[in-house]
């Protein structure tokens, strides 16, 4: 027994029970803002001075400094979460951008400006408390013990509720009872600020198609012909290079006519009524494919071929679905799982609201050169726009995509109702509906979310905590994992 003390003493002492929630948002502030910053480099207006070739402001560098306060006399000075707690104000800190003109592919101007302020969690790398011993804490006005991982919006302390979701890049099999298709293919492609349900079914008419964004039910051997592979002993190979499945067989035979992939996106056009000319509906085709299709493999022209590859592989986990040769996917096993914590619901947030701001950006320029002058890019920034947006949803709970409830107030009843609160994981599914198997204990559980700590009611099995001695691990770059196979003697075949 006293082992297994010492061990768990010795846990603790390393780690915190809200380490996983700091981790997530140390990797926001470092990583997270400078790729979706990356995602908005270059701002292009459509109204330009008639006198100028090209324009486009560059956003070209993201840095958030320490939390601060400004007071009435203009002074700035440091602020530590006891004084925001008090003075009933924002624990925050200045976001600054780098921004420059570019006319006629020559820079013209460029400064650094603010651009909002950003709420900082407390005990992270951005907090003031960070490093603080405890009798330091205890001199800033703060227990010591106090785990932080929340933070302090208008003074008063809110916690960013983890949400569990089915895992983003990921093909799951699943039966549809009462449905068109008896077997449903589900993949969620996530890629910045792309989020796209693809769906794939097989009709009684014994064709495949595939639904993604606003195309519905397009064939599925029409998709993969307009990304380039044209063949039909081509595309029976990408599928399975054993032996040759009847299913596929009946879908080429179905559009063996089509022989290029000019042809292919014409017909999937018309079969999603696109009645326009024929120019305008291979421009709105190529598109849809290019950005919409699979985003998560890429969103160039260079990137088709690999994600016809991947619709392939998609459709031969089909057959061999329905046809019970392998098993179909557990969506409430954990490893199908991903959890999203505070600095994944930051990202989100600020990927919204930062293209709000570069939308206002355009509107103010536009509007200024409408007038006919050329304004200096320093006069079209509000840097209240970004800054009142995310406070309201921080305080309000009112989160993007349309989720309620993702700030919650910190329930302070005792400490240990604190530790549970900030340890909380929700699902996204509605509290009024069955759904029976996603609220039951499973297996994979075990060690990492509590078998008993849950309401009771509607919320049963939806509103789940953290196990104390869990950690939640971080999200590996595709490349990354690459790169040390390859080290490892993997070889590429091409």
């Amino acid at each position: 027994m006293s082992v297994a003390k010492t061990l768990i003493a010795k846990f603790f002492e390393e780690n915190s029970f809200v380490k996983s929630s700091i981790e997530s948002f140390n990797n926001f502030m470092e990583k997270e803002l400078g790729k979706i910053l990356e995602e908005n480099r270059e701002v292009i207006p459509t109204i330009i001075p008639p006198n100028v070739d090209s324009f486009k402001i560059r956003l070209d560098k993201i840095w958030v400094t320490r939390p601060e306060i400004t007071e009435a006399d203009g002074s700035k000075r440091n602020i530590y979460p006891a004084e925001a707690r008090l003075r009933k104000i924002s624990y925050a800190a200045p976001v600054f951008i780098e921004v420059s003109a570019h006319v006629n592919e020559v820079q013209r101007e460029s400064f650094t400006t603010q651009i909002g302020s950003l709420p900082i969690m407390l005990k992270s790398n951005a907090c003031h408390l960070g490093k603080l011993s405890r009798q330091e804490l205890i001199e800033k006005g703060e227990d010591p013990d106090e785990p932080g991982g929340y933070f302090i919006i208008n003074g008063t302390e809110r916690v960013l509720v983890s949400i569990e979701d089915l895992g983003a890049n990921h093909f799951l099999m699943n039966r549809d009872q009462g449905g068109v298709s008896e077997y449903v293919g589900k993949l969620f492609s996530e890629q910045g600020s792309y989020k796209i349900p693809h769906t794939i079914e097989r009709l009684k008419d014994g064709v495949y198609y595939l639904s993604f964004t606003r195309v519905k039910r397009v064939p599925l051997v029409l998709v993969i012909k307009a990304l380039g592979i044209l063949k039909d002993e081509e595309i029976m190979m990408a599928v399975t290079k054993e032996k040759q499945y009847d299913e596929v067989l009946i879908n080429l035979f179905e559009y063996v006519d089509v022989k290029n992939s000019e042809e292919a996106m014409d017909r999937i056009a018309k079969v999603m009524g696109i009645t326009q000319a024929r120019e305008i509906r291979l421009e709105r085709m190529v598109e849809l494919i290019d950005k919409f299709l699979l985003p998560h493999i890429g969103l160039g022209k260079e990137d088709r071929m690999t994600k016809a590859q991947n619709l392939c592989k998609m459709w031969r986990k089909f057959i061999l679905a329905e046809s019970k040769q392998t098993p179909l996917d557990d969506r409430d096993h954990y490893a199908n799982k991903r959890i999203k914590m505070a600095g994944d619901l930051l990202a989100d947030l600020f990927r919204t609201n930062l293209k709000v701001l570069i939308g206002d950006m355009l509107y103010n320029f536009q509007r200024i050169v409408k007038r006919g002058k050329f304004p200096s890019i320093k006069v079209i920034i509000r840097d209240k726009l970004l800054t009142s947006r995310i406070y309201s949803a921080m305080a309000t709970g009112n989160w993007v995509g349309g989720r309620k409830g993702v700030s919650q107030r910190i329930q302070r009843l005792n400490f240990l109702n604190t530790l549970s609160h900030l340890q909380r994981v929700v699902s996204p599914l509605s509290s009024s509906q069955e759904n029976f198997e996603a609220r039951e204990l499973h297996a994979t559980h075990l060690g990492r979310l509590c078998p008993s700590e849950t309401p009771e009611g509607t919320n049963i099995g939806l509103r789940k905590n953290f196990s104390m001695l869990q950690t939640v691990s971080k999200d590996v770059d595709e490349e990354d994992v690459l790169r040390s196979l390859k080290g490892a003697g993997l070889k590429v075949a091409r």
